[in-house]
């Protein structure tokens, strides 16, 4: 059976993608198209104030693309001199907050150890800051996107913990979409599963697969990497089959195997009844 991952395949150089890998465990043939394009910003603002630890009580990551945006700066020999000279030792005395296992190696990455990478979202990393953290403690430094959820500011605000918000990065629909959304249903059919990754990609894909798959689309398996895009999708009026129970490759196979095995079933079931 096959499977649609709408997100960007992981980094060549560093082998296949997890998420086709363990799918494949499963027997199930897994492509990836990648939705989003990211346009990085205001990086001489951000290098600055990474520029100044004491300013800060620590850092909070929600996405690994917050990540990305501070290894553009580093690559810059004087930039990358300073961080390794003494700026990372300095923010290393300071918690480093991340959703996910992915954003979490990327902080390890550029020489800092994360904390809460079990939290898995924002609600639940929310809560993990806010029992570490004291209402009179230095501000945290929040490099996010422009289409960040305010779950995160909202829920320190409310516990008088200061944040302060950057934004380092825009989402768009990636250029490539539509073709190879048109390709991928054309040469492949209609997959047995498609998997969101985010928010902005419900927003940016669920029209061409309306479209793409007619009255099938009854018959696919949506499935979420976490709460905040089920959330998104079921507001978009997308049945979500399944939700991973954390945003790991592991949890994500399992649960989608889960669905359509589910599906077999009843499926069989209804078989059996016509037949008898």
């Amino acid at each position: 059976m096959k499977v649609l991952l709408l997100k960007d395949p992981k980094d060549k150089d560093s082998g296949p993608d997890p998420y086709v890998k363990e799918l494949g465990l499963y027997g199930l043939e897994a492509t990836l198209i990648p939705v989003l394009s990211f346009e990085f910003v205001s990086l001489e603002s951000l290098f600055e104030k990474l520029s100044h630890p004491e300013s800060y009580g620590g850092l909070v990551f929600t996405s690994p693309r917050a990540l990305e945006a501070i290894k553009i700066c580093l690559k810059e020999n004087s930039k990358s001199e300073a961080w390794s000279k003494s700026l990372k030792q300095r923010w290393n005395t300071k918690p480093a907050y991340v959703v996910g296992k992915a954003t979490a190696s990327l902080v390890e990455e550029i020489g800092l150890s994360p904390q809460g990478e079990k939290t898995g979202n924002a609600e639940k990393l929310a809560e993990y800051i806010c029992s570490r953290e004291k209402g009179n403690s230095s501000c945290l430094l929040f490099p996010c996107g422009a289409l960040k959820r305010e779950v995160l500011p909202t829920a320190l605000k409310e516990k008088g913990i200061p944040l302060e918000s950057l934004t380092v990065y825009q989402t768009t629909e990636h250029t490539n979409l539509q073709e190879s959304l048109s390709s991928y249903f054309s040469q492949q059919g209609i997959p047995a599963s498609i998997v969101f990754f985010s928010p902005s990609g419900v927003k940016f894909c669920l029209q061409h697969i309306q479209k793409l798959s007619g009255d099938f689309i009854n018959h696919v398996k949506f499935a979420a990497i976490g709460p905040t895009t089920a959330e998104a999708m079921e507001a978009a009026g997308i049945p979500v089959s399944c939700t991973a129970e954390s945003p790991t490759p592991q949890d994500l196979a399992a649960g989608i195997q889960k669905a359509l095995r589910l599906q077999n079933c009843v499926c069989s079931k209804n078989t059996a009844h016509i037949s008898s």
